[in-house]
């Protein structure tokens, strides 16, 4: 039997279509958010698809509440061999308007929560040579263009480009233990979600769902770009 992936973030868009992608290829499927009505809606969608599937309502902001949320998922569905990790906070605001608070939030969410949910799972992922998977979001990406777009959502920004620079330590620091780490960074709306309604150059959830698996399987590329919205010059990273 497949080593379970533990989605931290589920939502209706790229982490519902991860789910159907891997629980499809026989992994269960653990998910981790705080709707606990998103979360039964998930149950009824995926089962009724043959996919093995629990869920773990848990404020992923909360470090006990991660730490808590992965042991009850090791203890029921057994070792983590995949770690997935798809958190979001939408907040607006430049950086002369966004509260100090926005911003720690923002901050904990995608980085904080980001390396508690691995130092948790370090064990399962270690033992089987897992991988560990992470939702960016083109405004990590250091350009002039970019940066004038992202004046507006600062939190956002900072944050998920701090969750990059983690990413990027992370694939040095667990490559001794054979775990992977890839990124997709999301180049445009996700088509399906309210921020995608109404957009041009949406991506397709299941697009970005079959290039996590590619950087599951193939283990090589480290970090992959997804959507056209913005031209952008940065490619994957492979060291």
């Amino acid at each position: 039997m497949k080593n379970t992936i533990l989605i931290c973030g589920y939502g209706p868009g790229i982490s519902h279509a991860v789910a159907r992608r891997f629980g499809k290829a026989g992994h269960p499927v653990a998910l981790i958010a705080r709707n606990v009505q998103r979360l039964a809606d998930a149950v009824a969608e995926l089962t009724a698809e043959g996919i093995q599937v629990r869920t773990f309502p848990a404020d992923l902001s909360d470090v006990k509440a991660i730490r808590r949320a992965v042991t009850d998922v090791r203890e029921t569905m057994g070792p983590i061999g995949i770690l997935h990790w798809n958190v979001f906070l939408d907040i607006e605001g430049d950086l002369l308007s966004t509260p100090p608070t926005d911003l720690s939030k923002s901050f904990d969410l995608r980085v904080v929560g980001y390396i508690t949910a691995v130092q948790e799972s370090m064990n399962d992922l270690a033992a089987s040579k897992g991988t560990v998977l992470v939702t960016s979001g083109v405004m990590a990406l250091d350009e002039p263009k970019i940066n004038a777009f992202a004046i507006d959502y600062a939190a956002i920004a900072i944050s998920v480009a701090a969750q990059r620079k983690t990413t990027h330590i992370l694939a040095h620091t667990l490559a001794p233990h054979d775990i992977h780490v890839g990124e997709v960074i999301v180049n445009g709306f996700v088509e399906g979600t309210p921020g995608g309604l109404g957009k041009s150059d949406t991506v397709a959830p299941k697009d970005i769902a079959d290039q996590f698996w590619e950087l599951h399987t193939a283990r090589q590329v480290h970090s992959a770009i997804v959507g056209g919205a913005v031209p952008i010059s940065e490619a994957g990273f492979y060291g």
